[in-house]
């Protein structure tokens, strides 16, 4: 069985998602990869909770697993468009 890191924190910038792990990385993916965070106000994004697999949005009704964000996912119930 694989453990997989946790998340410790969670910010972005005006293209990027970044997530900092308890194993000391911090990892990034494309706000584009997620249109619902893509669309969302500075004040909705900064309403997440973290658990230990992941990230979630209950406003926003958006989750992102630490797993996948390891393995280059984004959201793959949209088309990946590039941001604005």
């Amino acid at each position: 069985m694989t453990i997989s890191p946790e998340p410790l924190s969670v910010r972005f910038d005006d293209h990027c998602l970044w997530v900092e792990l308890d194993d000391g990385r911090t990892i990034g993916a494309p706000i584009a990869w997620f249109p619902r965070l893509l669309h969302a106000s500075e004040v909705d994004r900064s309403a997440f909770f973290l658990s230990r697999d992941g990230i979630h949005w209950e406003g926003l009704d958006e989750d992102i697993s630490i797993a996948g964000l390891l393995a280059g996912r984004g959201d793959r119930m949209g088309v990946h468009k590039a941001a604005a």
